[in-house]
């Protein structure tokens, strides 16, 4: 995805955990969208950071979390819950096992971020495990907050 795209339609989940949101209910407010996997050592490792934006910034700030599989072994919904429990996932997290929603992001990467503003468009996106710091300065100023 390219800066000032439009959010694609949250469609095509195997499932959902959580919860289930479409695009229409997450305008209106910025949202974060995190890509992760349970293979994902770095994903692990950044989700208390991520956990700690989605608390933060509880009402101002959707997040959406997207389970995107990187092998057969990363399918199994059971392993997916058992992951999201013991890391306090409680987010809506959108189930990608055949990848369209992945697609519709082109995204390459786990872990990945993507912040949009109140209109679905993107302002930011970043992978992997560090760059928390830009992540939240990129969020700050989405939610109109300065630096």
């Amino acid at each position: 995805m390219k800066l000032r795209e439009e959010m694609p339609e949250l469609t095509g989940a195997t499932e959902w955990i959580n919860g289930e949101v479409t695009k229409a209910d997450l305008l209106g407010k910025p949202t974060l969208i995190h890509f992760w996997s349970v293979s994902c050592y770095l994903c692990k490792e950044a989700m208390p950071e991520v956990n700690e934006l989605r608390d933060e910034y509880d009402d101002e700030l959707n997040v959406v979390a997207v389970h995107m599989p990187r092998s057969e072994d990363d399918l199994d919904i059971n392993v997916i819950r058992q992951m999201a429990l013991a890391h306090d996932i409680i987010q809506p997290i959108f189930v990608d096992n055949e990848h369209k929603l992945t697609d519709a992001f082109e995204n390459k990467y786990v872990p990945a971020y993507y912040v949009f503003d109140a209109e679905g468009k993107l302002r930011h996106f970043q992978a992997g495990g560090s760059g928390m710091t830009m992540l939240r300065k990129r969020i700050n100023r989405v939610l109109g907050k300065g630096e």
